[in-house]
């Protein structure tokens, strides 16, 4: 029912439903946090860890971007500790099947 509703979203070409087959599936995060003093290594360390990027700095805030599994962005966040998070952004996920199934799309002819 929830895929006959979204296809009806103008926006939406089409939808399908990856969670059944094997297929691939990110979210992307921004996330604002405090790295003052001691903190700044810790914060750029565990950063690396997760294989993020810091993507803006200043001398008391991180802003990290990191790409993953929605379970690996939850470590993230739980790895640093609830006390230094200031602001949190996430995508959603995404997905795309394995290997070489692809979604093909039937595009009608416009009358000319």
């Amino acid at each position: 029912q929830i895929t006959k509703h979204l296809n009806k979203i103008v926006d939406v070409v089409k939808l399908v439903d990856l969670t059944e087959g094997a297929h691939i599936e990110r979210e992307l995060m921004l996330i604002k946090v405090k790295a003052a003093g001691a903190q700044r290594a810790e914060v750029k360390r565990t950063t690396d860890i997760f294989r993020g990027q810091v993507v803006d700095l200043t001398s008391n805030v991180f802003t990290i971007q990191l790409a993953g599994t929605s379970d690996k962005l939850d470590a993230f966040i739980a790895a640093l500790g609830e006390t230094v998070v200031l602001e949190v952004a996430r995508t959603g996920v995404s997905g795309i099947s394995r290997g070489e199934k692809v979604l093909s799309l039937q595009l009608s002819k416009s009358l000319n």
